[in-house]
């Protein structure tokens, strides 16, 4: 998870996220004011969340920019966990917050691998 975490302390500083996590999931939020439903893609690829959100903005009738600091784009890949779900994520936006639910795999939970002894009985070298 550390990978996570490292990619999220690169997000543009306009940007900011929090991970959270439980025994069944994880929960990625991530403020993107100005932003839709409809201006917003998130995919899920090669262990790996995709984020692209583009912000809608408009200049008032006779202005126009002197500095403009609000990015309009946000084009983020933030690797997953291994154990998280991308299959069965679900996403939402509400007022400008992207939030990201990826449930925890059962199947990523260690497991013994059972050593048989070979069929030669050799014993092997230390």
């Amino acid at each position: 998870m550390s990978a996570l975490r490292d990619a999220l302390r690169d997000l543009p500083d306009a940007v900011f996220a929090d991970l959270l996590e439980s025994d069944d999931g994880y929960v990625l939020l991530v403020d993107l004011p100005g932003t839709t439903a409809g201006s917003t893609e998130v995919l899920f690829e090669d262990g790996r969340i995709v984020i692209e959100a583009r912000r809608e903005k408009s200049t008032p009738e006779g202005f126009r920019y002197v500095r403009e600091d609000r990015p309009l784009f946000l084009d983020a890949e933030l690797p997953l966990p291994p154990d998280a779900d991308g299959d069965d994520a679900d996403a939402e936006m509400d007022r400008g917050v992207l939030e990201v639910t990826l449930p925890k795999r059962a199947d990523a939970d260690a497991h013994r691998i059972p050593v048989e002894e070979s069929d030669d009985g050799d014993e092997a070298d230390a």
